[in-house]
């Protein structure tokens, strides 16, 4: 892996600080949870921590696969925390949140994948936050449908799942991941009546008819919802960056994408999985 690349000007990113971001840090840290703002290095955590918000990430902080492109600690993660929903249920109360993303590593270390467990934290949040509106990004369970149907059992309002690149550079970037599991999780979501959403990175050496293939894959899969954003390299070790996009070029794929009957498009260079999502589910 090569150097870190000098970010473009349409890049820089608002510092991490302030009263709201202090205080969200400090009840996050308090009640042991954690945040894909933090273990996925998401250039939008000064803003969106700034605001309130964020996207919590269940069982652990411990992934057990390795893609190149997540800054998410790979090893062998410890057990589910059975006070985990708790903690979150009510840390959500304390903020008054109307709206929260939740999502987790991936586990393939526990028979069901984490799916009961996730099941578990959804309700829990429910029964505390009544009121609230829940987006759950999941990882892909390996395809198996008896897993999905533990979490659309539990009702969230709306099923993520990101496909993340194109199918070309799929095994480059995902370890196990597939790139037509990925499809397969999604229509699943779609035809379960369950507003269907993902996303993919540019920068990474696709190329324009790679990336309108993807979209048009997405759309026959039943996506409603597509989110585009700019791959920035976390560390060293990971995956370089083979190009930034311009803002003009996020803005032709938006307008792409919502041709070809995709109902919500966010295409922009920080654009990530949970960016504007409690817009998303207001308007399904």
């Amino acid at each position: 892996m090569g150097k870190v690349r000098k970010l473009p000007e349409w890049l820089k990113m608002q510092r991490a600080s302030g009263e709201n971001y202090s205080r969200l840090k400090r009840l996050i840290e308090h009640n042991g949870l954690h945040t894909i703002c933090t273990s996925g290095n998401c250039p939008n955590k000064g803003e969106c921590w700034n605001a309130g918000t964020a996207t919590f990430m269940i069982l652990g902080d411990i992934c057990t696969r390795a893609c190149k492109f997540c800054n998410t600690r790979t090893g062998k993660p410890l057990p589910p925390d059975p006070g985990e929903p708790g903690r979150l249920a009510e840390t959500i109360r304390i903020l008054e949140l109307k709206h929260c993303v939740i999502t987790s590593v991936d586990r393939d270390d526990l028979p069901d994948g984490g799916a009961r467990f996730w099941y578990d934290v959804i309700r829990k949040v429910r029964e505390v936050n009544p009121a609230l509106t829940i987006e759950c990004l999941i990882p892909d369970f390996d395809g198996k449908h008896e897993f999905l149907d533990i979490i659309l059992a539990a009702e969230p309002d709306l099923i993520s799942h990101n496909v993340e690149t194109v199918r070309r550079l799929t095994p480059q970037i995902r370890t196990r991941a597939k790139y037509d599991r990925s499809l397969s999780v999604i229509n699943y979501i779609s035809l379960n009546m369950k507003i269907a959403k993902s996303g993919f990175m540019l920068g990474l050496g696709e190329n324009e008819q790679e990336i309108d293939e993807t979209m048009n894959d997405l759309f026959q899969a039943g996506c409603e919802i597509l989110t585009i954003g700019q791959y920035l390299k976390p560390s060293p070790e990971h995956m370089d960056v083979v190009e930034y996009i311009s803002p003009e070029r996020f803005e032709k794929y938006r307008e792409s994408a919502l041709q070809k009957g995709f109902r919500i498009v966010e295409s922009a260079s920080l654009v990530r999985s949970s960016f504007h999502a409690e817009k998303h589910v207001s308007s399904g």
